[in-house]
């Protein structure tokens, strides 16, 4: 098969190289400590891994120290003009659980809870208490995952796939009558697992008001699903969201996805935004804007379809002609060559730039 020419190579061409070195000399200049408090008229909220590599101080860094917890990251959130954050729960303790409450209340942002399933009746006290400590922190909705990879990586047959569903299934069940009791919703994200289709079928079949989405606007790119199709057909069972917008471009497997800032992508932000709140005028909107290396989506091999059904070929004429002509202008974002210091001025930068586009264009 003939290659198709892309900008993103493990081995950079040297205009790419220059490319790269100014952004990165640019990054360490922007003027951070001269941003404003607030950005007027933003509304959205801050998903804790648009700061995956902050959160946890996990490249050292005097410019931007790490986020040690979930407060930091609210305050952090706040003084850029944030509505609120969803964050991981696991590992809090209740008297942690207070201390965020009360910092909520004092900020006037709204909180989500990131829990994991239930992997059997064993694990219900986990999850059970996790539960109750996020509601004690002020969290409605708790955003959780079935699968914490991606379909096209993590099954190699069509048994293993049908095997993840069935555990899926007995994991929601399980989970299900603990949100019920404590009057908390529980949002399953299209995590580059389940099409859209399926995961609102799992919805309809779960069929309790306490059970519903975290829609996430670009993960089902990754399985040759139109975004905009993806929102339509989630949008009805959201109870919050992962608003991000999308870069693509081709690479001979597939295409490569990439999250790029807001308005710089292939998504209709704003139909999507508008889709949401007409189900749900109470959906929360929080921004997952996740800086790494492109994904490469290897829908041009076998193997990537093992796991879906024969119509999918018809999907993919459709997406490759989404991303040749609509393919990213410039170089994807990536983090590959740069510094520590470097990658987290760009994730700063990035989330900042959303915020500021949400403030804008979507409000």
């Amino acid at each position: 098969m003939k290659k198709t020419p892309n900008t993103f190579h493990l081995t950079p061409s040297r205009r790419e190289f220059l490319q790269k070195s100014a952004m990165a000399s640019a990054l360490l200049v922007w003027p951070f400590p001269a941003m404003p408090v607030s950005l007027k008229g933003v509304s959205m909220g801050v998903v804790v891994h648009s700061y995956g590599m902050r959160y946890g101080g996990k490249i050292p860094s005097e410019r931007y120290p790490g986020f040690k917890d979930a407060l930091d990251l609210m305050r952090h959130c706040h003084s850029l003009g944030a509505a609120g954050i969803q964050t991981t729960v696991g590992g809090w303790a209740e008297d942690f659980a207070k201390k965020v409450r009360e910092e909520r209340e004092k900020l006037g942002m709204y909180l989500e809870g990131s829990i994991s399933l239930p992997k059997d009746e064993a694990d219900l006290i986990r999850f059970e208490k996790e539960v109750v400590l996020a509601k004690e922190a002020g969290a409605q909705v708790l955003r959780t995952v079935c699968l914490s990879g991606r379909r096209y990586e993590n099954f190699k047959s069509e048994e293993e796939w049908e095997a993840f569903k069935e555990r899926s299934v007995q994991s929601i069940q399980l989970a299900e009558p603990v949100v019920k009791k404590h009057q908390v919703k529980l949002a399953i994200e299209n995590h580059k697992d389940w099409q859209a289709a399926e995961l609102a079928q799992l919805i309809q079949q779960t069929a309790s008001e306490w059970v519903g989405v975290t829609l996430d606007f670009g993960n089902n790119i990754s399985l040759v699903e139109d975004p905009m199709e993806v929102i339509r057909t989630l949008a009805p069972f959201a109870f919050s969201t992962h608003v991000k917008d999308m870069g693509v471009k081709s690479y001979e497997k597939g295409f490569l996805l990439s999250e790029v800032e807001l308005g710089k992508g292939i998504i209709d932000l704003k139909e999507g935004v508008d889709l949401c709140k007409r189900y749900n005028p109470q959906v929360t909107f929080s921004l997952e804007m996740i800086t790494r290396d492109p994904l490469e989506i290897p829908c041009l091999e076998e193997g990537f379809w093992i796991t879906f059904p024969d119509e999918k070929a018809k999907q993919l004429a459709k997406i490759l002609s989404m991303v040749r002509n609509r393919s990213f202008k410039g170089t994807l974002p990536g983090v590959s060559g740069l510094s520590g210091e470097e990658r987290l001025a760009l994730e700063e930068k990035h989330v900042v730039s959303c915020l500021n586009y949400a403030g804008k264009e979507l409000s």
